[in-house]
């Protein structure tokens, strides 16, 4: 059985919504989205503190990274979206677009700053108008900040400026330095994702959205994909026809996954897995970069952080009219700094979350607390994808690195943040919500134990790219206008195409991708 189309995007992501719509809207063009996971109509994703319950459920792939040298050996868990909306469904809501030196620093023509930011106003949609001028105002996504902020989040913001440090303009101004509240990917309280803004709010009579189909494959013949091969839930397999382009938007993770699969890659790792190498691409999974996070920790001795979330009051504050701390994205504020005054940009994020966030926000603690979380924006450190079999059904093989670069910056600069989030819990501001350590084993005065410190308890951001890197020299997988290297009729749009991660959380610039990639697909 085989069905046709004009274009056959893989993966209802941040990316493949965007640019599926965008294909289809205005056009002849007929187009497939194809999604291995199911709805989006657990309830829980529409409610943005609830992003962990979802972890390890149906929506999630549920990955697990190899052991990390670089973390006392420990294995990550590395949740990715399965549902319509993709990672977009199951995230943390933030809506950062990175620094201006981000997109200056992809050398690839056509993504300049000043060149895609025409592209996140394209998408944006800014809650109560836009004062600054920064953002959209009539795009598919809503933006707006957090609806029961947290008083302490006050607090946070008010140490900063006691410590002197410098406020930002708008965390999505060209230049993010600076601390300020977090935008949201939110309407009015509730999560807006890419499925909610792309798949729902615009007209697209052509687009067909196949959920629960698995792509085993991209089918090639001549040099150039004309298709996929997909199963169905009852393990049914049949291939769709792609008349002229095959995009692969599945994901930093799952792209080059499936781009190994179809005999694109690392001809030798291709052949120890007896797949026939189709073309050889060495950069193929490799150059995976991720945001590491290290959490310091303490009891709060006022009832105001997320703790109370699980309470009626809190339940009520929501069902009532979407307030209250429920529709807390959980990082709500952060101050974004440079480690060295060299830098283009900021290469730490000191992100502040009103709760103890740890394993992953899993089963939070019911205690009352305040977690500072120093984020490595920057890493020098990479990693990479590989398979562990032939088989398609089998999860990739994730190595992200973490903390293997042989001068040790980013243990340096993790170590550099923790000594501003020690000050910031030292602020007048903030004395009244600091209570005991959640660590009492820390020694932030003790550089072996802050050391053990940052190896057994930091942990990712879920902000994976770069495994499909755009450019023009040999190691890289896409041409600046994202075809792949010799391959006819396919191209890459998601994360993995960042040349370099951003300064930033990676859904933003993931859609501005997408909405690129649209023009370049239709010639404009």
């Amino acid at each position: 059985m085989e069905d046709s189309y004009d274009y056959i995007v893989v993966g209802a992501g941040s990316a493949g919504c965007a640019l599926a719509a965008r294909l289809a809207m205005g056009s002849p063009d007929r187009v497939a989205l194809i999604e291995a996971g199911g709805p989006d109509d657990h309830p829980a994703i529409k409610i943005p503190i609830a992003f962990p319950t979802l972890f390890g459920g149906e929506n999630d792939w549920d990955y697990r990274t190899t052991p990390q040298p670089g973390l006392a050996d420990r294995v990550i868990r590395c949740p990715r979206g399965r549902v319509l909306g993709g990672s977009s469904s199951l995230n943390a809501n933030v809506w950062t677009r990175g620094h201006q030196a981000d997109f200056d620093g992809w050398a690839a023509k056509g993504w300049s700053y000043a060149e895609v930011e025409p592209y996140f106003r394209r998408a944006e949609r800014r809650s109560g108008g836009d004062a600054s001028g920064i953002y959209g105002l009539d795009g598919p996504l809503h933006v707006e900040d957090v609806r029961g902020e947290s008083e302490a989040t006050g607090a946070f913001l008010r140490a900063c400026a006691e410590l002197g440090l410098p406020a930002a303009t708008d965390v999505n101004a060209a230049d993010s330095t600076g601390y300020a509240r977090m935008p949201t990917a939110q309407r009015r309280g509730e999560r807006w994702s890419s499925a909610d803004g792309y798949l729902r709010s615009l007209v697209h009579p052509n687009l067909d959205v196949l959920t629960r189909l698995r792509t085993l494959r991209i089918t090639l013949s001549d040099g150039r994909a004309t298709g996929v091969e997909v199963l169905d839930e009852g393990g049914v397999r049949r291939t769709i026809i792609a008349r002229r382009e095959v995009v692969v938007s599945a994901g930093a993770v799952n792209t080059p996954h499936l781009l190994m699969l179809s005999g694109i890659g690392p001809a030798d790792h291709l052949a120890e897995h007896g797949i026939d190498c189709v073309h050889p691409l060495p950069g193929v999974g490799s150059g995976l970069q991720d945001h590491l996070f290290t959490p310091l920790i303490v009891h709060c001795p006022r009832p105001v952080t997320l703790a109370s979330a699980s309470e009626a009051a809190a339940l009520d504050a929501y069902e009532k009219d979407r307030r209250g701390p429920l529709t807390s994205n959980v990082a709500e504020a952060a101050y974004f700094t440079a480690s060295d005054p060299a830098s283009p940009g900021p290469d730490l994020e000191i992100s502040f979350l009103p709760c103890a966030f740890v394993d992953h926000g899993v089963d939070p603690p019911p205690e009352h607390a305040l977690t500072i979380a120093v984020v490595l924006l920057q890493p020098k450190s990479t990693g990479r994808i590989r398979l562990r079999s032939p088989d398609p059904l089998e999860s990739p093989e994730i190595d992200p690195g973490y903390l293997s670069d042989p001068g040790g910056d980013d243990f340096r600069r993790l170590t550099y943040g923790m000594k501003i989030a020690r000050r910031m819990f030292g602020t007048a501001a903030l004395m009244p919500y600091i209570g005991k350590p959640w660590y009492p084993d820390l020694d932030l005065g003790d550089s072996g134990s802050v050391e053990d410190h940052v190896r057994r308890r930091s942990d990712t951001v879920y902000h994976l790219a770069g495994t499909c890197r755009m450019g023009t020299d040999d190691d890289s997988v896409v041409d600046p206008e994202l075809r792949v290297h010799g391959v006819a009729g396919l191209r890459v749009v998601d994360a993995s195409v960042m040349p370099r991660i951003t300064r930033g959380h990676t859904h933003a610039p993931t859609v501005m991708i997408a909405e690129r990639a649209a023009d370049l697909l239709r010639g404009t």
